[in-house]
């Protein structure tokens, strides 16, 4: 049988993810702060966008304006009278700063230098200051000392492999090896960084800066010491009889050392390396206003983009302009057209969501967690008339200041736990009972797993033991014997 080619036409139809499509979806799943800097660059690269005003804010600039340009002629005033109305100021001068930016004693020529000096000065923006950090006060501290040459090079390099609890993060071994060093002249430069303030820093472990901070008390030779270096295990188990029995001690007198203990410092550096906080703007808000619930966006802090007229008038008037230049022009505004129209979109579904969730948790924002819901994503996508991935998406880092507080939007998507006469409770109310529960409990006899649970099927809440221990390790609560407090 022999070969041959054919071409065969044949039709077919597939989804094929445009260009645009996929620029849509990446904007609908960014959060606020991610799609702030998305716009930000793009504003950076394509010229046809540009940050524009609101229309309200360029009313009332154009409404100022009008007023400050119709004036009336005043009547010139008296030499009294003009003394009366500069008097009428006087009290509203700040005199600290006036007396601050000129001197008394300085004459004209030295206050117009003074002045031009001012000028020449930085802002004062550039003048703050950024928190100290560990590393900051260590070096400060080491430059202080007289340290010979070769181990003032090994405690800068000690000191820039602390972690943020103060810390050593490897062995003296490996970084003498490392820099191809003597291990004494390491050691040497860690005995004079474990010297300086805050006590115990620059440690190994845990035991090695507790019994540092104890010898910086003058307690090396103490009981606290005593039971640091030889039960530090036991002290972690929280075995206190065991321990009262090794050193037939009474009980009392152990639980009053371990309590000595319980007050060091585990770590010390964690006071100089405080991360900055981040706060959360949320993208939608739900207010109150009489019976009904409220939807709002929060578009605050999102630049107003537009076309720059232009741009827009080069293409309109396209007769000076040679091809590539029109197809450059052509080729961003269809970038920045589709931009605009996916923040568009985007708000508009965070919208719908919000809505349909109120709609679905009235009782939540009525009542408070204990009456949340059971609910899924389907239930939203089906009720706006979305693929549940669209939800997913517009649910994830979203956050929506309600009158019970603020709340990320995946936070209402919960499974449910059947009760004991047929309904269901949202897993989150769940979460929120057993957190409740432990928070009332007797810090020397805390709750077990299965104590939970009955006191949950009293409230008419069929939940197993694995499931609690489960919830308690999400909220990050330890165990009944970790939670367990003698003093």
């Amino acid at each position: 049988m022999a070969l041959d080619l054919r071409l065969q036409v044949k039709l077919s139809q597939q989804l094929v993810m445009t260009p645009q499509l996929q620029q849509a979806i990446k904007l609908l799943q960014l959060s606020r702060q991610e799609l702030v800097d998305a716009i930000t660059q793009e504003l950076s690269e394509n010229p046809i966008l540009e940050e524009g005003v609101d229309v309200q804010e360029e009313k009332d600039e154009e409404a100022r304006t009008l007023v400050e340009d119709d004036f009336t002629p005043v009547k010139e005033k008296s030499p009294e009278e003009e003394l009366s109305g500069d008097l009428d100021g006087v009290t509203d001068i700040d005199w600290q700063t006036y007396l601050e930016g000129y001197s008394l004693s300085s004459s004209s020529n030295d206050a117009r230098d003074n002045y031009e000096e001012q000028e020449d000065r930085p802002s004062y923006e550039s003048l703050m200051t950024q928190p100290r950090r560990l590393s900051d006060h260590l070096l400060w501290q080491l430059g202080l000392s007289s340290t010979p040459e070769r181990e003032h090079v090994a405690a800068v390099e000690i000191i820039g492999n602390l972690d943020d609890a103060g810390y050593l993060q490897g062995s003296i071994e490996e970084l003498a090896a490392a820099a191809d060093e003597d291990v004494s002249v390491y050691e040497a430069a860690l005995k004079r960084v474990q010297n300086f303030d805050p006590a115990g820093v620059a440690c190994r472990h845990l035991q090695e800066c507790l019994l540092l901070q104890l010898e910086r008390l003058n307690l090396s030779d103490s009981l606290e010491a005593v039971l640091l270096r030889d039960f530090i295990n036991e002290i972690e188990a929280r075995k206190y009889s065991q321990i009262a029995r090794a050193l037939k001690l009474p009980m009392e007198e152990i639980l009053a050392t371990v309590k000595l203990i319980s007050n060091l410092d585990p770590r010390p550096g964690s006071a100089y390396n405080e991360e900055d906080p981040h706060y959360i703007i949320p993208d939608i808000y739900v207010h109150k206003i009489g019976d009904e619930y409220v939807v709002t966006q929060n578009d605050d802090g999102l630049p107003n983009l537009r076309i720059s007229s232009f741009y827009r008038n080069a293409l309109m008037e396209s007769k000076g302009v040679d091809k590539q230049t029109g197809d450059y022009i052509q080729d961003k505004m269809r970038s920045a057209v589709w931009l605009i129209k996916s923040i568009h979109q985007r708000q508009r579904t965070i919208y719908k969501v919000t809505q349909s969730i109120v709609k679905f948790q009235r009782d939540f924002f009525e009542r408070g967690i204990e009456h949340l819901k059971p609910m899924v994503l389907r239930d939203v996508a089906e009720d706006i008339q979305m693929h549940e991935s669209t939800v997913s998406r517009v649910t994830t880092n979203k956050y929506v200041q309600t009158p019970q507080g603020l709340f990320e939007l995946k936070y209402f998507f919960n499974s449910s736990i059947n009760t004991s006469d047929g309904d269901a409770v949202a897993s989150e109310s769940v979460k929120n009972r057993i957190k409740d529960i432990i928070a009332a409990e007797s810090p020397k006899k805390p709750l077990s797993d299965q104590k939970i649970v009955d006191l949950l099927k009293k409230q008419d809440i069929n939940i197993a033991r694995r499931t609690v221990t489960k919830y308690r390790e999400m909220l990050g609560i330890g165990s009944s014997t970790e939670r367990k407090r003698l003093f």
